[in-house]
């Protein structure tokens, strides 16, 4: 059992939780993830590690709701236990000879981009963080993030936070302006990695991407994360989740992305919270 010792709604549909973890915070690094259990009767889940506190011995993770499994992990709170958290798994990002680095991430993704930026900047790179989300209300860890780069710039879709574009606008707008990248790193929805690769693939600047795709089982049996790099298939659980962005083939993973839309609606429109039932009993 794994004790949720901090936990924060960041914002309507997004929370973060910090489950003490000894054993996995003592080797985890930026890039990696970890698969969970609610309980015996739950769903493995696989989030990316948001950050780690070797000291503290606890591991945090941000997620979404987005399905009845995650709703119901909504409903844990600080002093509530997970009944498997088991991790690192993944390979983790290497940043040799980086000094200087666009790291981009998109909506929740920026969750996951925020400890790739705070481990460059912690190597003494120069990390420019671009993070995109559709509006002001949406903005999660800013703070976080402008701790962990030397600059950032928190975009919108709509222009709420007066800030307006899309993180690609801005990568471009920097690049033309004079930087020169050693590397962008892109964290988020396919649509927008796959944007940021094609425009990094215009200067020739090395682009890696997080693929995330369904993971079942996290050791490579299951074949559920597959992801066609280079034309070769690739296992995101075992060999990335860290890829060569101008090698994915994005339009495979979008269209794979999709293909269980319908069974993941039927179960959050049919979830029942279990804390009603022992409520009512």
């Amino acid at each position: 059992m794994f004790k949720i010792v901090r936990k924060e709604v960041l914002n309507p549909s997004v929370s973060l939780i910090e489950v003490e973890a000894p054993y996995i915070a003592k080797k985890a690094e930026p890039g990696q993830f970890i698969i969970l259990r609610v309980d015996e009767k739950g769903e493995r889940i696989p989030f990316t590690i948001a950050d780690f506190d070797r000291e503290k011995g606890t591991v945090t993770v941000i997620f979404q709701k987005v399905g009845a499994s995650t709703e119901y992990l909504d409903t844990l709170g600080e002093g509530d236990f997970i009944l498997d958290f088991v991790g690192p798994l993944g390979v983790a990002s290497h940043f040799e000879n980086v000094k200087s680095v666009a790291v981009i991430g998109g909506g929740l993704g920026t969750a996951i981009a925020y400890p790739q930026a705070k481990k460059l900047k912690s190597l003494g790179a120069e990390v420019d963080m671009i993070n995109g989300f559709r509006n002001k209300d949406l903005i999660i860890i800013e703070d976080l993030c402008k701790a962990a780069c030397t600059n950032l710039y928190t975009m919108t879709d709509d222009g709420s936070n007066g800030n307006q574009g899309f993180v690609t606008a801005k990568l471009e707008e920097l690049i033309e302006g004079g930087k020169k990248y050693d590397m962008v790193i892109a964290i988020g929805p396919l649509v927008m990695m796959k944007a940021v690769c094609e425009l990094t693939k215009k200067y020739d600047i090395k682009t890696i991407v997080s693929m995330n795709p369904v993971m079942i089982d996290g050791t490579g049996m299951c074949g559920g994360c597959r992801v066609t790099v280079g034309g070769e298939t690739k296992f995101a659980c075992v060999d990335g989740p860290d890829f060569d962005g101008h090698q994915v083939d994005f339009d495979q993973a979008i269209l794979r992305s999709k293909m269980f839309k319908s069974q993941e609606e039927s179960a959050r429109k049919n979830h029942r919270c279990r804390m009603e039932g022992m409520n009512n009993a």
